[in-house]
Formats: C-alpha cells, sequence, structure tokens
C-alpha cells in the first residue's frame, strides 16, 4: 500500500453550532472553534472535519446550502473561516469541509432560477416533471425525513424531486454543466488552503435511468428510496470524474458517507487510485435497521459490535483504509448505543475507546466523545429539532405505540443526542454559551465535562489523550497504521479482542465489558510458539497482566499488551 499523508492521523468532527459559541447569540460559531483550538492540539488532533458552515436557511441544519461560496452569519464571516485555516496550520492540522452535492437549498439561486423558467438552463439542474392531471406522483418512493420525494415547485405546473427535506431539492448529476460547478466551488476552497472533504450523502447523486415505482413498504403506499439506490448503475463515471478534475489535482484527502456501495465495489471507491481516500466504516450504523422505522429497530449490543467490526474487517481486507467511528451528527451518542445502562462507566467507555481506536484505519472522535457525552432523555417531542427523529416519532406514534413508548425510541436514536452543547465545564449551558442555547443542554453536563476532568489523570479525557500518545508513538506506530488486523479466537460474551500484527510485533488489543473476571489464552507467533506475556502499553484504570499463556481482565478493563514470547 502507498503510504499517504493522512494514514497516521487523527480526525475530530466539530459541528460548529454546537461546539462553541464566542458572542452569545446561543449558536456555536468559527471564533468559538478558534478558541478551542489549543484544547484539540493537546488532544492530539490533526484534522478537523467541520459539519456545514455554509450560508444556508438551516431547514436540516446547514445540509441545506443556499450558498457554496459564503458562511452564513450565524457562524461568523469568511474573513473568520481563512483565520481558522491560518491558525490550525499554524498547529499543524488541517480542516476539512463538508461537501453537499446530492441536494441543495430550495434558496439557492439555481432553484429560484429553475422556478423562474423551468425549462431554461437551470431547470436542467434538477430532476422536474410535469405534474399528472389526475395527482399521481411520478414515482412513489418515500424520502429520507418522510413523505413523497416529490413537491410542487413554485409558481409551475412541475413538480421537483428531494430524497431528504422539501427544501433540499436533488442536483441533477446527469448535467455536465451542473458537475463543472461543482468541480470549481470545490477546486475553489481548495484555493482557500483546506484540506480536503467529508463527502455527504454521495451514493444519491446516481439515479436509475427510468423513474417508476417500487411495491409500497408501509400503510403509506410509498416506497424506500433504497429501492432506486440498489436500481442506479454508473455512479463510478460521476465520482472518478470529480477525483480527476477536483480531488487529485490538491492531493486532497477525501472520506466518503457511503451508506451501500453495491457489492465488489469497494475497491473503486478506496482502492488504489480510488474515488475517495477513504470512507466510514458504517458496519454498526447499519445494524439492525427496519424499513418499519426506528421503533422496530434491534438495538446492538457488545458482542453484535465485536461482530460488525471483525465482519468490516474481513470485508476490506487490504482494499484500503476505513475510517473508523463510534458516533457522529447523525447517531446517537456511542455510549448510549454501544453500552447499556448496566455496564456504562467510565471504564467500560474508555474499554469502547481502545477497541475501536486501535483498529486498522483513520479513527475519527466526535465532539463531546472523548469525555464520554451521553444520550439526553426526551420528556416530550417539543424538545425535537431533528426534523428526522420527529419524522420517526410520528411513525412509531401510527404504528401503535403509546406517547411514552415514541419518546422512549428517539431518546435512543435521536440526532439531537449528537447535537446537544459541547460541555466545557459545570457552569450555566456547560460553558458553551452565555446566552440561552439554541438547543438544550444535557442535564449531565454538572458531572461530564471537560473542565472537571482536563486536570484528572484517570478521567476519559485523560484515556483519549494516552490512545492517540500510543498511536502515535514511533516504536509502535507503523503496526498500529499498517499491521494487519486479526480477530481473537478467545473472545467470549461481552468480549473484544485482536491482534495488530507487523513483522516486528504483535499487539493484542482487548476489551471485558463484562463485570466478572476473564482470562483471554494468549495466541500463538509466526514460528508457531507460544506467546507467554507481554509488556502492557495502556491499560483503562482496571486490572490487566499477560502472563503463563494467558491474559487476565478484571471487570471492565482493556488492555493493550505487547506480546513477548
Amino acid at each position: 500500500m502507498e503510504k499517504k499523508w493522512w494514514h497516521d492521523k487523527v480526525a475530530y468532527q466539530i459541528y460548529p453550532k454546537s461546539f462553541m459559541d464566542s458572542n452569545g447569540d446561543g449558536i456555536g460559531d468559527l471564533q468559538g472553534i478558534i478558541s478551542r483550538l489549543d484544547y484539540l492540539k493537546d488532544l492530539g488532533v490533526d484534522i478537523l472535519w467541520l459539519s456545514p458552515i455554509y450560508k444556508s436557511p438551516l431547514a436540516d441544519e446547514g445540509y441545506d446550502i443556499s450558498d457554496y461560496y459564503a458562511i452564513d452569519p450565524r457562524f461568523g464571516s469568511m474573513q473568520d473561516m481563512e483565520e481558522l485555516i491560518a491558525e490550525a496550520k499554524k498547529r499543524g492540522m488541517t480542516v476539512l469541509m463538508d461537501l453537499v452535492v446530492n441536494h441543495c437549498s430550495d434558496e439557492h439561486e439555481w432553484f429560484k432560477k429553475a422556478c423562474e423558467d423551468p425549462d431554461g438552463q437551470y431547470g436542467k439542474y434538477f430532476y422536474l416533471r410535469d405534474k399528472d392531471p389526475e395527482g399521481k406522483l411520478p414515482t412513489n418512493w418515500r424520502s429520507y425525513f418522510g413523505g413523497p420525494c416529490w413537491d410542487e415547485l413554485p409558481g409551475t405546473d412541475k413538480l421537483y424531486l428531494h430524497v431528504f427535506h422539501r427544501k433540499q431539492p436533488d442536483l441533477n448529476w446527469e448535467n455536465p454543466q451542473l458537475r463543472e460547478e461543482v468541480y470549481k466551488n470545490i477546486r475553489w476552497w481548495m484555493e482557500k488552503g483546506i484540506g480536503g472533504f467529508r463527502i455527504d450523502a454521495i451514493i444519491n447523486i446516481k439515479k436509475p435511468a427510468v423513474f417508476h415505482d417500487y411495491p409500497a413498504d408501509r400503510d403509506d403506499g410509498l416506497s424506500s428510496v433504497d429501492n432506486m439506490l440498489m436500481e442506479a448503475e454508473g455512479i463510478g463515471e460521476f465520482l472518478g470524474e470529480m477525483r480527476d478534475k477536483a480531488f487529485a489535482p490538491y492531493d486532497a484527502f477525501t472520506v466518503g458517507e457511503v451508506f451501500n456501495e453495491k457489492e465488489g465495489d469497494l475497491p473503486l471507491f478506496i482502492g488504489e487510485n480510488g474515488y475517495f481516500s477513504t470512507m466510514f466504516d458504517f458496519s454498526v450504523e447499519l445494524y439492525g435497521r427496519s424499513g418499519k422505522g426506528w421503533f422496530d429497530m434491534k438495538r446492538i449490543d457488545i458482542d453484535a459490535f465485536r461482530n460488525c467490526m471483525f465482519g468490516a474487517h474481513e470485508k476490506i481486507g487490504d482494499i484500503g483504509f476505513y475510517s473508523t467511528i463510534i458516533e457522529n451528527h447523525d447517531e446517537p451518542r456511542g455510549a448510549s448505543r454501544l453500552l447499556s445502562d448496566e455496564i456504562r462507566c467510565d471504564a467500560s467507555k474508555k474499554a469502547l475507546a481502545a477497541v475501536y481506536f486501535l483498529r486498522r484505519g483513520l479513527p475519527f472522535i466526535y465532539q463531546g466523545q472523548e469525555i464520554g457525552m451521553e444520550n439526553k432523555k426526551i420528556r416530550s417531542v417539543q424538545e425535537l429539532d431533528d426534523i428526522s427523529s420527529i419524522d420517526s416519532y410520528e411513525v412509531a406514534r401510527r404504528a401503535g405505540l403509546t406517547n411514552e413508548e415514541a419518546l422512549e425510541t428517539i431518546t435512543f436514536h435521536s440526532r439531537d443526542n449528537a447535537r446537544t452543547p459541547m460541555q466545557w465545564s459545570d457552569e450555566e449551558h456547560a460553558g458553551f454559551t452565555t446566552g440561552d442555547p439554541w438547543l438544550r443542554e444535557n442535564p449531565n453536563y454538572r458531572q461530564i465535562n471537560v473542565q472537571e476532568q482536563l486536570g484528572r489523570e484517570d478521567s476519559v479525557l485523560s484515556y483519549y489523550k494516552k490512545l492517540i500518545a500510543l498511536r502515535k508513538d514511533p516504536a509502535y506506530k507503523d503496526t498500529f497504521v499498517y499491521g494487519d488486523f486479526v480477530p481473537a479466537e478467545d473472545c467470549g460474551h461481552n468480549v473484544i479482542a485482536y491482534l495488530r500484527k507487523s513483522k516486528e510485533q504483535t499487539i493484542l488489543v482487548a476489551g471485558n465489558f463484562g463485570a466478572q473476571d476473564v482470562s483471554l489464552k494468549l495466541p500463538r507467533g509466526a514460528d508457531g510458539s507460544a506467546f507467554k506475556g507481554g509488556k502492557l502499553l495502556l491499560d483503562n484504570g482496571k486490572e490487566a497482566y499477560a502472563e503463563d499463556g494467558r491474559l487476565h481482565l478484571a471487570g471492565f478493563a482493556a488492555a493493550v499488551v505487547l506480546l513477548e514470547a
């Protein structure tokens, strides 16, 4: 594998609206991010991914962009953005923008001009269809946020396609003029000095050659838009062109949000000369999904998490690098989703950090994950901001769940969990703002916050710093970055263990997510001889040691061990 500049880095996702507010208006902003760069540098972060900060009406919290060349005034100015890029570079960090080009906002100039002249140049930037006199829609596709994918094009006798919110009209990538506009914008931002992009919902840019209905899968008569994506062919033409015209000239780092690539396409996406540098491993996020809705999803446990992780590595092999996560802005908090109430504590949060972070791949940390932030109890649908959560609540109620049952489902799955303000201190509003926050903070900020953990050696935050330092340690870096990933054979219930192997080293990473002590048999070396013990590189404060051919882990213990013959 050709070594790339980003292989040994650690990435951190910032949700700007909730990270740090510098002016007291209750909304996080660019100056707030700048004020916390030293914190991120001290943590050990190299790459900063910013969720969208472009000008937007925020119907989908910035993923509906009305001007790709402008910063939304809520977040600051272009001068602030340039300052952030410069200040990050001073600290050896690079900034990623969020590339959202499956759709734009219905307030974008392109869409406004399409409304004025649907048959003109800008009408061809979108998927428009004539209204049926009897009211039949062009297709029965259901949008991701509920309801049909078709809405009336204002002031016309046509309909437009939106697979997300109705204020997010899909862009027509079949139009080469539209594609050139996208590439021009990418190059413009690269010239600003960013390092690359996280690429949003990119599989959706390719639609089938013929639009038609699919069998209805709910009582609304609609069908999941996923059926359309499975039928679409030829996305590589678009992605290869974007790579060659916009990314490759700048050696841009690109990470794709790809949930459903077709079987056998992984090398095309992230192999040698792939469309992207890397893509997220979403095996955990896809686990237990149901076409019926969130209320019907199977909840994941540690054993299923382990199986997802091991399966992902078997699938990717040596093809390329995954980007590894346990949470992001579209998911609930990893500590709440993956650790049941019975096992969730600081020790198990550290064990979870260890087993995901030291996998083969580029680790991403989502803001607040490094202090073990958790889900917030949702007591009323009126508390919700996230449009998908509101729709999922209504779907659950229509399916017969009580109000309390529906709210419990939303509490577990809601994207709002990841979007509550970053918990900086135990001061009012978690030290995020001096004003009234746009989304109410999690009440547990008085117990879980950066200020409390900064000076505490046994905190979750301190453990993340140690993990990052270990992955970057010259003595072990090649093994952690490029070494093989080999699942351990001795994984019982609530145990995750694997080897990272290079020619020179074998390192065992293990976590016990149960309250009872466990003992794992150490593997044999390449020559068939048994490893007798090892050097403990990192523990999580719980007893862990390797001797006499076994690794002993106390309840909730995690260990990283350099094995020795």
